[in-house]
């Protein structure tokens, strides 16, 4: 349909008449003494107004921001009116190929803003530019939305230590530290100068965030916005109308935002609900914070809804915590499993080995030397060591550095590299040795020699062995000794086994 428009319409000039070329076009159209009375004296009112306005011409220099109507569209060029005695063109090879300003967003009639490239003169019309325009026209856009306390969403495109840069629309503005969310006062307080600070403020580049025009000055090209105030306001909209989409006995996902001592307060995505203690009373607990943690996802049923008071009362599902009544029953300590890390907090960092059951990495079961602030990320998974499991306060203990070592104290000892052969030395060891004496034979006293030839290569071996640590050195015992190592092999294998069974 709008290319229709371009092609058909194009051709024809708008409803303003009075517009330069298009009134020279039609009076020209119009042979001489054939318009009645009527037409003529409109022609001296209008003849009349264009000498009144001769004495007073309207100047338009380069440089300049004027609107304009459009009056006619052609592929190469657009004529609009911006109150010239000639219309003023616009190249279309200058136009955006999609959004505000493209050739199939343009239509006759269309009131535009457009920048004075070069200022019309005798022989030529004025040269207009939509693009260059664009930037005054989000300007008075900004400053509307300044004026209508508006909320509007910007991309972060740089930051320093005084704040964030943010592209609004094609202006740049500056969101200050102390309006930044996420930024505790103490970090406020340092002015960016931290290098906690500088990583958090640079972790925000590329972000989209919610901000509010605080200050806005056009002429030093000055824009200020304020996320913390958008929040603000955009929470007590989103509260005002979830008091009233809320019902009764309605389930709800949110995130715990705080604890204290007589329950646990669930953010609903702008409105806080209380889920009091006595909603916990069936995990037995006496403070939020032994079943909860702050950040945590949960499902919620409401209670009841006080529009007055603007208070949510919440309970916390019981179906939330259903894995806990089974976690000693599937997990064991010493086990290592994977982990998701979920929140990273001062004293250490949350991990999820599954859907409803997290974990504390404690600081001091960290890998040494690791800050879990720069190391470890929301959504990282990890090797864990289940040191400690609490089913009924709902808690768990777990352990990166413990799985750590694990992993290189598992590493093989040099010793037979299969089954049958560790078995065929423990069935050897445990012989008795008059019975091996008296079978032997001139093929096994060459053998017996081999392993005598062996015996100081064995002992070097067992000292680097853990199992044969302890092994009493010579020949003394030798046999015993041997046959011990190979069963508390045995025994090792055996528990690897029955842990392996129990995953």
């Amino acid at each position: 349909m709008q290319a229709q428009q371009h092609g058909d319409l194009s051709t024809k000039p708008a409803a303003n008449l009075k517009s330069g070329r298009v009134q020279t076009m039609f009076e020209e159209n119009d042979p001489a003494g054939q318009n009645n009375t009527s037409e003529e004296t409109g022609d001296l009112n209008d003849m009349g107004a264009l000498l009144a306005a001769s004495d007073n011409p309207i100047t338009i220099k380069r440089g300049d921001v004027v609107e304009g109507v459009i009056v006619r569209i052609d592929q190469d060029e657009i004529l609009v009116d911006i109150g010239l005695k000639s219309e003023g063109v616009l190249s279309t090879r200058e136009l955006p190929s999609s959004g505000y300003g493209s050739f199939n967003e343009l239509h006759l009639n269309d009131k535009v803003l457009v920048y004075v490239s070069q200022p019309e003169t005798a022989e030529k019309p004025a040269v207009l530019s939509l693009k260059r325009a664009h930037t005054e026209r989000q300007w008075r856009i900004a400053e509307e939305q300044y004026k209508n306390g508006e909320l509007l969403k910007a991309r972060v495109i740089d930051y320093n230590k005084g704040g964030l840069i943010v592209d609004v629309s094609g202006i740049r503005g500056f969101v200050p530290i102390s309006q930044i969310l996420n930024l505790k006062r103490e970090e406020v307080a340092s002015g960016g100068e931290s290098q906690e600070t500088a990583a958090k403020l640079q972790s925000m580049k590329d972000k989209e965030l919610q901000l509010k025009i605080i200050e806005i000055n056009r002429a030093r090209n000055r824009l200020i916005l304020s996320e913390r105030l958008a929040v603000q306001e955009w929470r007590q909209r989103r509260r005002e109308e979830l008091l009233d989409e809320l019902k009764p006995g309605e389930v709800r996902r949110g995130v715990v935002s705080n604890l204290a001592n007589f329950g646990a307060f669930v953010d609903l995505g702008g409105a806080d609900g209380l889920v009091h203690i006595s909603q916990l009373a069936w995990s037995r607990v006496n403070h939020p914070s032994e079943v909860l943690h702050v950040g945590q996802e949960v499902e919620v049923q409401v209670l009841s809804v006080d529009k007055d008071k603007k208070k949510i009362a919440l309970s916390i599902k019981r179906a939330e915590v259903d894995p806990w009544t089974t976690v000693e029953q599937r997990y064991t300590p010493g086990q290592v499993v994977t982990g998701t890390i979920t929140k990273i907090a001062p004293f250490g960092a949350f991990a999820r080995i599954e859907d409803g059951i997290e974990g504390l990495i404690h600081l001091s079961e960290l890998t040494p030397g690791m800050d879990p602030k720069t190391s470890l990320h929301e959504g990282v998974q990890l090797q864990l060591r289940i040191l400690r499991i609490d089913a009924d306060r709902r808690r768990l203990g777990l352990s990166l550095r413990q799985a750590d070592e694990l992993d290189v104290k598992e590493t093989p000892a040099e010793g037979p590299s299969h089954q049958e052969s560790s078995d065929d030395l423990l069935a050897m060891s445990l012989e008795d040795p008059s019975t091996r004496q008296e079978a032997t034979t001139p093929q096994t006293e060459h053998s017996a020699s081999r392993r005598n030839e062996g015996k100081g290569e064995r002992r070097e071996r067992a000292s680097d062995n853990p199992l044969l640590g302890n092994l009493p050195a010579g020949d003394e015992g030798e046999t015993t000794a041997m046959a011990e190592a190979f069963r508390a092999a045995a025994r090792q294998r055996k528990e690897d086994a029955e842990g392996s069974e129990g995953k």
